[in-house]
């Protein structure tokens, strides 16, 4: 590792000794970054690295709030805004129990490359709270009601907003984060704000919202998979792919396969793992986003003929042959042993749907295999890259059409490919598209930070 690299992940490990995740995510990038740093002593002329891994701005706050017995609960709400220099913060808003400073942290600092990578004005960002809208708090084994969940929004709102706005960060969704609490967290910023702007994004059709939204991020990742098959001269046409999660990236990407001439074998929520060995029809996998989207279900539920259900494991290690595997469920899903399984059974393809849904063990694994191997911040970039699109029609008081943003989200990830290709090939790493992302996507915001002077 480069000298420079390696003392500022050293310091970094001394502040923040109790925050592995984010630990992780720094030095998966700093880890690469060493031909960059060796070409441009301006980066450590200027201290960038020491402060690109600190974020500009952390906001933790309470959010009390009260349920349906009329109790009152507090949980922790939080926004880490963590480089703007390339634009204002972008990111998502997260609500799960796991959320803390360190996820969020990881989670920033992955989102600013991503974000750079899109070649759109967008710094990164993220934020959430620990509330868990899959978990009524007085009765066990039930959801929050749709009312909780609005009290909830409104008052984490009632704090975020005075933190946020159109020029300077634009939260989005992310993990339990969908249409409804967007809703519900933009009316309140309408109602606080007094005004009606594109301060969120993922919004309804009707209040803002952009066509292939939903859709975007799980397309993304198939779309960058389809620009790393095609480098070989290969396409998706009968190819044997295994998918985790079955929110909507993991469900879009399974319906984008389909259309590609793919067999989806497999789907996985928290209760385990659905296994179609003749491959997820159309038909169930429709039932399976009606499951997620409107009964908010589990997959255990699924009844259908020809569906193995496997309680507690995940997609990895199921089908005895794969081509291509894509994690699309959270952070560290796939480890070592998985990455081994994966590769002995012929998968030559893994596109990150996720973030770091990868352990370094098994991204050690799958770089030395010299497989087509995609990092989050580049393939699952379509969702924000939408979002940035949404914005661009919020400004415009314009609407385009399924076709326009669908054609402007594929060329958007031929371009993050190309960029992470020839960033590679540029410091001797060709087709290694991790450390090809991770330089593309430092070197816009390292320039930007060198060209502001220090601030």
């Amino acid at each position: 590792m480069n000298k420079y690299a390696d003392q500022v992940l050293k310091d970094l490990r001394a502040k923040n000794p109790n925050e592995p995740e984010f630990l992780q995510a720094a030095e998966e990038v700093l880890s690469t970054l060493g031909p960059v740093l060796d070409a441009n002593p301006q980066y450590k002329e200027n201290a960038i690295l020491e402060r690109i891994v600190e974020p500009e701005r952390v906001v933790i706050f309470r959010v009390p709030w009260v349920d349906d017995k009329g109790i009152v609960r507090v949980n922790r709400g939080y926004r880490v805004q963590y480089n703007s220099a390339i634009g204002p913060y972008k990111g998502g808003l997260r609500f799960d129990p796991s959320v803390n400073l360190s996820v969020l942290k990881f989670l920033g600092f992955e989102q600013v490359f991503k974000n750079s990578l899109t070649t759109l004005p967008m710094g990164g960002g993220k934020g959430g709270s620990d509330f868990n809208p899959k978990q009524s708090p007085h009765t066990p084994g039930k959801r929050c009601s749709d009312a909780e969940v609005m009290r909830f929004c409104q008052s984490f709102m009632t704090e975020l907003f005075r933190h946020i706005g159109p020029d300077t960060d634009v939260p989005a969704g992310d993990m339990n984060v969908g249409g409804r609490e967007i809703g519900y967290l933009f009316g309140q910023y309408k109602r606080l704000a007094n005004e009606w702007t594109g301060v969120l994004t993922g919004k309804g059709l009707s209040y803002g919202g952009s066509l292939i939204r939903p859709e975007a991020t799980g397309y993304g990742n198939i779309y960058f998979a389809e620009n790393m098959l095609a480098m070989r001269k290969q396409n998706f046409e009968g190819k044997l792919c295994v998918i985790s999660g079955s929110g909507n990236v993991a469900s879009f990407a399974a319906q984008k396969l389909l259309q590609l001439g793919a067999k989806v074998l497999t789907l996985s929520d928290r209760s385990g793992s659905i296994y179609v060995k003749d491959g997820i029809t159309p038909e169930l996998l429709a039932e399976v986003m009606e499951l997620k989207t409107v009964k908010r279900g589990e997959l255990s539920e699924i009844k259908a003929k020809g569906v193995q259900f496997v309680a507690k494991k995940n997609s990895w290690q199921i089908a005895d042959k794969i081509d291509a595997a894509f994690p699309c469920a959270r952070q560290n899903e796939l480890n070592g042993e998985d990455a081994e399984y994966l590769l002995k059974h012929g998968c030559t393809l893994v596109g990150e749907g996720a973030n770091m849904p990868s352990t370094p063990e098994a991204i050690d694994k799958f770089v030395r295999a010299k497989i087509m191997y995609s990092p989050g911040k580049a393939s699952n970039a379509g969702g924000v890259a939408t979002s940035g699109l949404e914005m661009s029609q919020n400004s415009e008081r314009l609407s385009w059409t399924r076709e326009e943003v669908d054609a402007k989200l594929k060329g958007i990830m031929k371009s993050i490919h190309d960029n992470a290709w020839e960033a590679a090939a540029k410091y001797g790493k060709k087709g290694n598209y991790m450390v090809g992302a991770n330089i593309a996507g430092f070197t816009k915001v390292a320039d930007a930070m060198v060209a502001q002077g220090v601030c």
